[in-house]
């Protein structure tokens, strides 16, 4: 089951975390993997992990907010069959404390970049007579986040954009659904605290931690493994779906 055999799959933000995580993992199901990162650096070193295990990759390096750049990367590719809409920034700030810049940047990246990609991907799904998408959201789409009113918005626009995309190809058996994750443990997060609360690491790692009633943050393998059963075969009776993986947050935080 879940086998992804002779599929093409592009990812992008697939250098590190979750986005590390869902291309390994698709590599080992039997996928080639297109890892499409800003950092190309990034991407090659999950390359040279992929190809480590005996599976196949290659790394892209390009800017998912320029158009153009997606547009010649997806073309550089050629075939695809699944597409992981998983690179994105986060940012603190509420909305009168949100710059214009900082608000343009979030949107230009997390909003405009699973756009282009959508955009270059879906012709060459219709020429193959299908294809799966799959966008990563977040719960701040769902329920309110404090301090993170650019980065909410986004998200929120993600989940509005598998709804829409979901609509609008279904009669082209083109599938699209997303997974909106609570807080995952990955280098970033790590970064995140050492950056904003140095000194007090352990501390703001457990309140985050605790912050899921599960008592603990998620990993990025549990997000990778959704993100196959969601993009396999086997969910072919699945679309226009967004899956909390959340720790119990959205439903068991009172």
């Amino acid at each position: 089951m879940f086998s992804l055999k002779g599929k093409i799959a592009v990812i992008t933000g697939g250098g590190s975390g979750i986005g590390k995580a869902i291309s390994l993992l698709f590599a080992r199901q039997g996928a080639t993997v297109h890892i499409i990162e800003l950092n190309a650096e990034a991407a090659n070193q999950t390359v040279d992990e992929v190809t480590q295990e005996g599976g196949k990759a290659f790394g892209h390096g390009c800017d998912v907010s320029k158009q153009s750049q997606v547009i010649h990367t997806f073309q550089a590719i050629g075939a695809i069959d699944i597409l992981v809409n998983n690179a994105g920034i986060a940012h603190i700030g509420k909305a009168d404390t949100t710059s214009e810049e900082d608000f343009t940047k979030v949107f230009d990246v997390n909003v405009k970049g699973a756009y282009n990609c959508l955009f270059a991907a879906i012709p060459v799904f219709r020429e193959r007579g299908g294809g799966v998408i799959l966008n990563m959201a977040s719960i701040a789409a769902i329920v309110g986040i404090t301090d993170r009113f650019a980065y909410s918005m986004s998200k929120g626009a993600i989940f509005a954009m598998t709804l829409s995309v979901a609509r609008d190809y279904i009669s082209e058996n083109i599938r699209c659904n997303s997974i909106s994750p609570a807080r995952v443990h990955t280098p970033f997060v790590d970064g995140f605290i050492a950056k904003n609360y140095a000194g007090k690491e352990e501390e703001i790692f457990e309140k985050l931690s605790k912050s899921q009633p599960v008592g603990r943050m998620g990993k990025p393998e549990e997000v990778a493994a959704l993100a196959l059963y969601l993009c396999s075969d086997e969910a072919g009776f699945v679309t226009g779906n967004d899956y909390p993986l959340d720790g119990g947050f959205i439903k068991l935080n009172n």
